[in-house]
């Protein structure tokens, strides 16, 4: 199994190349090309695990109920994916005992030794961040797409670091986090645009986006005309 990211950062797609008989493990939606020789097979869990409860909490993480399994035949394949949102994408190698946190909606595809499972990131800190209160916790070993809206970037952190909530795409387990305010008192940073933000400690990696979904739709929204019944 093979990953090549091109077109990146504004348009970027996923070109994962399999030999015969491997295969991997999609989000639904997430295709836009595929060799002939490759079969897909849409279940609500993982090949060889999990169930319809799996689906259901995947559901709270924002991602689809259902997860599309791609495997090549006879011949080698192709399998071209995309980004629901004009953006980049990343191709990381987890490896056993580094776990990755995934932002809801920036998960696109992954290998099959990998386990998708729920990381609650708390009431109080999914009510004051804006964000969805459960993420993708992806662990074993193996490549994992990503996806973000805009240019995506790491940043190494050792010791703290800051990060607006809405440019989080996912980071390593091994750092802590909490929401506090951006500034020196909640009203500068109210008056400031910049609100709450995650506070990241440890040493470990954070891949944030360049765009933030929810600031480009309170943009976008007014502009558009309303719907005729």
């Amino acid at each position: 199994m093979d990953i090549e990211i091109t077109n990146g950062p504004g348009n970027a797609a996923a070109h994962v190349r399999l030999q015969p008989g491997e295969h991997f493990t999609g989000e639904s939606g997430a295709m836009i090309a595929m060799s002939g020789g490759v079969q897909v097979e849409t279940t609500t869990h993982k090949r060889g695990s999990g169930g319809m409860l799996k689906a259901l909490k995947r559901m709270l993480t924002g991602e689809s109920f259902f997860l599309n399994h791609y495997t090549a035949q006879q011949q080698p394949g192709e399998v071209i994916l995309g980004t629901q949102l004009s953006g980049d994408m990343l191709s990381y190698d987890l490896a056993p005992a580094m776990n990755l946190i995934v932002q809801s909606g920036s998960y696109v595809a992954s290998h099959p030794s990998v386990e998708l499972d729920l990381s609650w990131q708390g009431f109080g800190k999914a009510l004051f961040s804006g964000e969805a209160m459960f993420w993708i916790r992806c662990s074993g070993q193996g490549p994992v797409v990503l996806a973000s809206f805009g240019a995506i970037y790491p940043i190494q952190v050792n010791g703290e670091y800051i990060v607006d909530t809405g440019h989080i795409v996912a980071f390593e387990e091994t750092l802590q986090f909490e929401i506090t305010k951006a500034g020196k008192s909640w009203v500068s940073s109210m008056l400031g645009g910049e609100g709450l933000v995650c506070k990241f400690s440890g040493q470990g990696t954070v891949w944030c986006q360049s765009h933030n979904a929810d600031s480009f739709g309170s943009v976008l929204g007014p502009m558009l005309r309303p719907r005729k019944n």
